[in-house]
C-alpha cells in the first residue's frame, strides 16, 4: 500500500528539532502540506527549504497556540487533518530532590508538555467536528508508563497525564470521526538535552539500558515518526484512544 497525504494539512508542534522535524519531514515526503511551529527560530528556519511552512509560538501562551491552529486554518482554507503534539521536554531542567523543584520549574513543563497538548486540541477541535473527521496524535514517553529515566517529576506527571488526555478525548471526540492516539518513544538521543543525559548516565549505566532493550539499539527519530505516520493514516482508521510504545521491547 502506498500511504499518501496529498491534500492533507498537518499541524506539528515542537517542529524544530528531533521527533518533531522527523515527523514534519517524514508527513511533507508524503504529500502533505505541513505546518511547524516551535521557539527554536534558526533551527525551525531550515525546514523551509522541504516545504514546511513555519511559525514561531510560544505553546505556553495558550492563547498564542490557538491563533497558530486558527492561522493553520485560514492559510490552508480548511480543518487541520492530522495534528501532531510533539512539544515537550524537561525545559532544561534536571532530576533533583522533589523539596528543592520550585513553584515556576514544576509549572514550565507541565505547560510545555500537557498544557500545549491542551491548548492545541481545544484549538482544531471545532472545525475537525464540522469536517467530520481528523486525528490527534500526542507524543507521550515511555515516562507515561513508568518512572522516567529523567528523574524529573514533572516530566512523568504530565506524560502520564498527556496519556489520560489522549483517553478522554477520544471517547470525547470520537463520535465525530476523530481519532486520538499516543505515541510513547523509548530513550532517543535526538538533541543537547538527549545527548547530556546520555553522557550523564556513565558506560555502566549506558549499558544497562541497552541490554535492557530487546533490539539491543536505541531508536531514532524516524521510528518515531513512522508510528505517527501509522496513526495519522487510514491504515489505523479504527484505532483510537490507544498508546504505542516504540521503545525496542525494554
Amino acid at each position: 500500500m502506498n500511504l499518501s497525504f496529498e491534500g492533507k494539512v498537518v499541524a506539528v508542534s515542537g517542529a524544530a528539532i528531533g521527533f518533531g522535524r522527523a515527523i514534519a519531514t517524514r508527513f511533507a515526503s508524503l504529500g502533505a502540506t505541513v505546518f511547524g511551529c516551535d521557539l527554536q527560530a534558526v533551527a525551525l528556519s531550515e525546514l523551509a527549504h522541504k516545504g514546511i511552512i513555519t511559525d514561531v509560538v510560544d505553546l505556553t501562551d495558550r492563547a498564542a497556540a490557538a491563533a497558530w491552529i486558527h492561522s493553520v486554518e485560514e492559510r490552508s482554507a480548511a480543518a487541520v487533518d492530522v495534528l501532531v503534539n510533539n512539544a515537550g521536554g524537561v525545559a532544561g531542567q534536571a532530576g533533583r530532590a522533589l523539596e528543592e523543584v520550585s513553584d515556576e520549574e514544576w509549572d514550565r513543563v507541565i505547560e510545555i508538555n500537557l498544557g500545549s497538548s491542551f491548548a492545541l486540541s481545544r484549538a482544531v477541535a471545532a472545525a475537525m467536528k464540522r469536517a467530520g473527521r481528523g486525528s490527534i496524535i500526542n507524543i507521550s514517553s515511555g515516562a507515561a508508563l513508568q518512572a522516567s529515566l529523567t528523574g524529573v517529576q514533572a516530566y512523568c506527571s504530565a506524560k502520564h497525564a498527556v496519556l489520560g488526555l489522549t483517553r478522554q478525548l477520544a471517547h470525547e471526540l470520537g463520535p465525530h470521526g476523530i481519532r486520538v492516539n499516543s505515541v510513547a518513544p523509548g530513550f532517543v538521543r535526538t538533541n543537547e538535552a538527549t545527548e547530556k543525559q546520555w553522557a550523564a548516565f556513565g558506560e555502566e549505566k549506558q549499558r544497562s539500558l541497552m541490554e535492557g532493550i530487546a533490539m539491543r539499539r536505541l531508536g531514532t527519530p524516524e521510528d518515531i515518526a513512522n508510528a505517527v505516520i501509522f496513526f495519522a493514516s487510514d491504515l489505523a482508521s479504527f484505532v483510537n484512544g490507544q498508546l504505542l510504545s516504540v521503545d525496542g521491547g525494554r
